[in-house]
């Protein structure tokens, strides 16, 4: 059955077209791979410096003394200083640890089947409980993939151009006191690039929830990564959870993994004081401390919030032009067609694409074909099923602008194609 918007004869001479371009591409023998939201070398050679930005003998702070020794649990003072404004907390909210802020989530999870965050009954944890946390989707497989490992239901509600559907959260949470938790992309959200809105950053802070102890895990990883000169702004959830009487309601989480190096950068945790001290609590059981000569190399090179903001605008010279041959390939190739639609984000590390319902998984394998690796088909829903066979987000950060390019004709043409073998009639496709 014809899809209604479109026109079988385009389809048609594009399907023809795109037919010729798979098999060059096949012939060509491509190995182009755009799967994850890596950064790129031009990207990490930004940081470069800050491998040789401690002298010998550098290794003290005057609040925090020598930073070789243990100590300084909540991380470098001066650090918690410079990035607070940058997530939209206090210093004092604040605490840096090592290089990954995913390991601080799956900390917060599995620590709550123990010790369950403050606002639960007394010495309760969510051991022998059913515990369930809202996914909005499409959205980050890696918040999936910890509640799968630690056998946390998932339960999902679709984005809208304001974030979440917030109807059907408030109505899911007023009634379920299984539901423990929600996963939040706010700004520039995975893979969407939807930044929340005033009104649903309100509306979580205040909602009604049948669990106490229930909360908003607040990934805030892209709040610095610019695309555009119009800058997304996204509300303080933490001021509006103190405005709503809910002080405790949000964990806010964040790194340095796509600003400096990605397995050496730093992470954060902010919260309310008495999130910060059962987050504390439960991190002093894990390790010592964090690594701070590595926090205080961060330090150094970046001397203030405005070094960040002038790092990470260098960043978006090097990524906004990839973006932009993205968006001019889909335009091109797609636009006249009326069988996809994707985003244009002003930030972030994807482009989401929408293609002919049922032909995701087919448009990921014709590009396999042909040398290209997509993030497969469903990655952006838990357990790797979208139920619309629709979603694929693209990478356009660790190409090279010219294997971009070819990439971004392959896959187009894999839309076209599997488009075509689904709304054209059998003996014409």
């Amino acid at each position: 059955m014809n899809h209604p918007t479109v026109d079988p004869q385009l389809l048609r001479e594009a399907r023809d077209r795109a037919r010729r371009e798979h098999e060059e591409a096949k012939a060509s023998g491509l190995k182009l791979d755009i799967t994850r939201g890596k950064p790129c070398s031009a990207q990490l050679d930004l940081s470069e410096r800050m491998l040789t930005v401690l002298a010998e003998g550098e290794h003290t702070t005057q609040a925090e003394g020598d930073l070789r020794n243990y100590g300084a649990t909540q991380g470098l003072t001066e650090l918690r200083e410079i990035f607070a404004p940058l997530l939209d907390v206090r210093p004092d909210q604040l605490v840096v640890r090592d290089n990954s802020s995913l390991s601080l989530m799956h900390q917060c999870v599995s620590a709550s089947f123990f010790h369950a965050p403050p606002g639960a009954p007394e010495g309760t944890g969510w051991a022998g409980q059913t515990v369930r946390f809202l996914a909005p989707v499409p959205g980050y497989d890696r918040h999936f993939t910890v509640c799968s490992e630690l056998g946390v239901e998932l339960v999902t509600v679709p984005m809208t151009p304001d974030g979440p559907d917030m109807d059907l959260v408030e109505e899911l949470v007023a009634k379920d006191a299984t539901l423990k938790g929600m996963w939040c992309v706010p700004k520039y959200s995975n893979p969407t690039g939807v930044t929340y809105s005033s009104e649903t950053v309100r509306r979580l802070a205040a909602m009604q929830t049948a669990a106490p102890d229930f909360r908003v895990y607040w990934d805030n990883a892209y709040a610095i990564h610019h695309l555009r000169s119009s800058e997304a702004q996204l509300d303080p959830i933490l001021e509006a959870c103190e405005a709503a009487g809910n002080p405790d309601r949000a964990f806010v989480f964040g790194s340095t993994s796509k600003v400096t190096f990605a397995g050496g950068g730093v992470s954060f945790f902010a919260s309310s004081a008495a999130n910060v001290a059962w987050f504390l609590a439960r991190d002093g059981f894990r390790s010592i401390g964090p690594d701070k000569l590595n926090q205080l190399r961060h330090l150094r090179f970046f001397e203030s919030t405005e070094g960040v903001k002038a790092h990470m605008h260098k960043h978006r010279e090097i990524l906004e032009p990839k973006f932009d041959a993205v968006l001019r390939h889909l335009e091109k190739d797609l636009a006249e067609l009326g069988i996809a639609e994707w985003t244009d984000p002003d930030g972030g590390y994807f482009i989401s694409l929408d293609v002919v319902p049922g032909t995701a998984g087919r448009v990921v394998e014709l590009a396999k074909e042909a040398g290209v690796a997509l993030t497969p088909a469903g990655a952006t829903y838990p357990g790797g099923v979208d139920p619309d066979d629709r979603n694929i987000r693209i990478a356009p950060t660790m190409p090279s602008t010219d294997d971009l390019d070819t990439a971004l004709r392959v896959l187009t043409s894999c839309v076209v194609l599997a488009a075509a073998e689904s709304l054209l009639a059998d003996d014409d496709a």
